[in-house]
């Protein structure tokens, strides 16, 4: 799950919620060293050796009292954090904006690469057993817990080089912003090791604390990770069938719908209404058919009675997409656009579907949080009212863009981009 900042790569498409909290890229990341002290019967911090942070050891201190009013126990309390120090990655990458964004084309590449594709559909065999109780018990569809799976950590290839307890008190002591969260999901963690679901040290995870192979915050663990064998642990780190059965778990409590796909790929027709692609305008497949609105491969939908919303991730430049509900779902796991749509599409081709059909018009590249802020003055210097130059892309903004570019006889698609930046500045 996203990490809650959105560092070093942008993904066009929104925010990620606070449940659902994941790392981007992780170069450079340090080794993980804890020293773990001895255990002591009563609370007694102790610190090993002069600590580089005052501070940080102060914060260790004073947050005993509220741990230990969660049930935490001393015994953990001094296992766990005689001798941390802070983790300079978690400090550097929460600090780190990165003005850089990744066109959808580029992460749609390498999301659902085809080495990703061929290691899935070999899961899929591999895991035959395991994956057809999980859908049978949760009614989640397989396809879509191996795609989170394969989006999320490779497949459990990298899975985070940083100790949970150690990026989250990090984050809970240095952190700018959600103070309350990152303390909350921090006890969550020590309750976790406390618990014996998971060794302190095997805790591994993102420098935002998102852990295992389908990256749970705490608080997700907490509320959907699964015991699939009966052992009594919910080990998100070393059982596969623990962490699969834990996705399609957080799945079905969002409303995952057995059996049907996430979207449909489809064709616009010439003179198309594009206010109807808002993202927001909800209508049966049926309704939207009448539109002139089909599928890409030419075949019909298979319940027309479904709703649906027409959505452009790349504005008229790129493919059009009608979304069902489970493409919602999987946006509660990450809340972005171009994130449910890799899902969705790597879970297809997993199962034999092939790429995408529309081309991406590759000059209409995405814009910067800078540059989205002097398109917004531009417009709204030009008359076309936007509400505050914030850099976010917002309904208001949307409609400003399209009385634009119905001003200057364009697509209204509603879509930033660098060309249209540059329509804004020149008039051309």
């Amino acid at each position: 799950m996203r990490d809650i900042f959105r560092q070093t790569t942008r993904v066009i498409g929104g925010m990620p919620s606070i449940s659902s909290i994941k790392p981007v890229l992780r170069n450079g990341m340090r080794a993980l060293v804890i020293a773990v002290g001895s255990f002591s019967a009563s609370y007694a911090y102790a610190t090993s050796g002069g600590a580089s942070d005052p501070g940080f050891t102060r914060f260790i201190k004073d947050f005993w009292p509220t741990a230990r009013s969660a049930g935490i126990s001393a015994q953990t309390y001094n296992a766990v954090f005689t001798g941390m120090q802070p983790d300079n990655d978690t400090i550097r990458l929460m600090s780190k904006q990165s003005e850089f964004v990744k066109p959808i084309w580029e992460y749609l590449d390498s999301a659902v690469s085809d080495t990703r594709v061929e290691k899935g559909r070999e899961l899929l065999i591999e895991y035959d057993g395991v994956l057809r109780q999980i859908e049978s018990r949760y009614g989640v569809d397989r396809e879509a817990v191996l795609a989170i799976w394969g989006m999320e950590t490779n497949y459990g290839g990298f899975m985070g080089r940083h100790n949970v307890i150690q990026a989250l008190a990090t984050l809970a002591y240095a952190a700018p912003r959600r103070t309350d969260f990152w303390r909350k999901e921090l006890v969550t963690a020590l309750a976790i090791v406390q618990a014996g679901h998971v060794k302190f040290s095997e805790m591994e995870g993102s420098w935002a604390g998102a852990m295992g192979h389908t990256q749970f915050m705490p608080s997700s663990w907490k509320a959907y990770s699964a015991d699939y064998n009966g052992d009594g642990k919910r080990d998100i780190w070393t059982s596969i069938p623990d962490a699969l059965a834990s996705t399609a778990y957080y799945l079905k409590r969002h409303g995952w719908q057995t059996g049907k796909t996430w979207g449909y790929e489809v064709q616009l027709p010439n003179g198309f209404d594009y206010n109807l692609a808002d993202g927001e305008k909800t209508l049966t497949l049926g309704e939207w058919q009448r539109y002139g609105i089909r599928r890409v491969n030419g075949r019909g939908f298979p319940r027309q009675s479904d709703n649906g919303i027409l959505v452009l991730p790349a504005g008229a430049s790129g493919p059009a997409f009608l979304m069902l509900r489970n493409f919602y779902v999987i946006k509660r796991y990450n809340n972005a656009t171009a994130y449910a749509l890799a899902v969705g599409h790597l879970a297809d081709r997993i199962i034999g579907g092939g790429p995408l059909a529309g081309n991406w018009s590759k000059e209409y590249l995405p814009l910067t949080r800078s540059e989205t802020t002097e398109l917004q003055a531009l417009l709204n210097q030009k008359g076309f009212s936007v509400g505050a130059a914030d850099g976010k892309v917002g309904p208001a903004t949307r409609r400003g863009i399209r009385a634009y570019q119905r001003s200057k006889g364009m697509v209204p698609d509603g879509h930033p981009s660098v060309v249209l930046l540059a329509h804004l500045k020149t008039g051309r």
